[in-house]
């Protein structure tokens, strides 16, 4: 039986004996078990066990969903006198429930339980709306930093700022992981600061989230994507990210994990040409490959050939990853395997005589204009009018008839413009 299923059993067993032994004090039994709050503290115990590793606790998560959700729209408006069980309805609206719920509630609102200015800004955040009230929100974070939706708006907040603030958007992240460590909540906040570091070239800021992801969350099941953020961090900056600056973020995986996110950062590398880093990163991944790893024993070898196809070692490189049996990679890697195939080919053919001739010289066609082509405005090269006037009979060039004409009619114009100068030049 799960952790999560655990959370469960004693509230279903609890309820069940109520209502078979006293049915009618069952009925306030149940309603006082159902508060809003007290589901809610069951949902936030599930999403913190998945993204701590119990994959399993995902079924129980979307099952306690439906049921805050059941609950919200069946209780009385009375029960949202309790303070409590207003922040759990905006807990929820925020945890992934139904946005729609969250409507429903703000609507049937008359006693003026719920803070209008929270209600109408998360609104317009689940209706993907949240960059019109950005301003709004990061005001709330701050206003409610030290009670139980603080952290929740806080990572509102920082998700509508990114697109338009993304350095900005840390101070919201920080805030939120800060005040619920250890929760989904720091989970999403840390992932999504890596993002904006990465995007931002932040590299020292980068590798402390890293740092503190590999930590606390490596087993959650959203990692694989933090993984992605952090081989693009180390390849975009490498070498001033160095081997030492990799170690301390690996160092709290297992070594499946870390041979995997070694393998990602050599097939990265070397699609980029970093071969350094891809020898590096695929002899890591090697290393860490035990006897019953072929897969990414494998793999290492690619990237590490990949990495030597620009050296002198291009022929050793293209007849060991040739050797890689094809079940091994993915069709990803056969295609990458391939185009490296193609390259080492051109490298290493050896060259004909044809491939030593140079292109026979072109003859260009001479305009009247063409010795002035290169001239600064206003000077006169050399000899311009000797070849303005001899250039149509030596060149032996024949234009097209309607260049031709255009060339003719233009020479007839500056003709006549010389006629009239020296009419004027003759005039007293």
């Amino acid at each position: 039986m799960t952790m999560a299923l655990a959370v469960l059993r004693p509230f279903v067993l609890a309820t069940a004996v109520a209502l078979a032994i006293l049915p009618a004090q069952a009925v306030a039994q149940e309603d006082a078990a159902l508060a809003p709050y007290i589901m809610l503290r069951s949902l936030q115990f599930v999403q913190d066990t998945v993204v701590a590793g119990d994959h399993s606790a995902g079924e129980m998560q979307r099952f306690m969903l439906g049921k805050i959700d059941q609950r919200l729209r069946t209780a009385d408006p009375a029960i949202f006198e309790d303070t409590r069980n207003v922040d759990a309805a905006l807990i929820y609206a925020m945890s992934g429930g139904n946005p729609a719920t969250l409507e429903y509630l703000v609507g049937r609102d008359v006693a003026g339980n719920f803070d209008s200015r929270v209600a109408d800004a998360l609104r317009k955040y689940l209706a993907g709306k949240g960059t019109l009230v950005a301003k709004s929100l990061g005001d709330m974070a701050t206003e409610y930093r030290d009670q139980k939706i603080g952290a929740y708006i806080a990572l509102v907040s920082g998700n509508v700022m990114v697109p338009t603030d993304p350095t900005g958007a840390l101070a919201f992240y920080d805030m939120a992981r800060l005040a619920a460590p250890g929760t989904i909540v720091e989970e999403a906040a840390l992932r999504r600061s890596v993002a904006i570091a990465v995007d931002a070239d932040l590299v020292d800021k980068g590798l402390d989230y890293s740092r503190k992801y590999a930590r606390r969350f490596v087993h959650s099941p959203y990692a694989s994507q933090f993984a992605d953020f952090f081989v693009q961090l180390v390849v975009e900056h490498y070498p001033k990210i160095v081997e030492a600056d990799i170690d301390g973020t690996v160092e709290f995986m297992d070594v499946g994990r870390r041979r995997e996110v070694f393998l990602r950062i050599a097939r990265s590398a070397a699609v980029s040409g970093k071969n350094d880093l891809a020898r590096l990163a695929s002899g890591r991944a090697a290393a860490l490959s035990g006897l019953d790893a072929e897969a990414p024993e494998a793999l290492a070898r690619l990237y590490s050939g990949l990495a030597n196809v620009s050296t002198a070692n291009v022929d050793a490189a293209m007849q060991d990853i040739s050797q890689i049996e094809d079940d091994q990679l993915s069709p990803r890697d056969r295609a990458l395997r391939q185009a490296a195939q193609a390259v080492a080919e051109e490298v290493l053919r050896r060259p004909v005589s044809e491939s030593l001739a140079q292109d026979a010289p072109r003859t260009m066609p001479t305009t009247p204009d063409a010795s002035l082509a290169n001239a600064s405005p206003g000077d006169e090269a050399p000899g311009s009018a000797e070849v303005a006037e001899s250039a149509p009979a030596a060149s032996g060039v024949k234009f097209d008839a309607e260049f031709q004409t255009f060339v003719d009619t233009g020479r007839s114009k500056l003709s006549a413009i010389d006629d009239l100068l020296k009419e004027e030049g003759t005039t007293p």
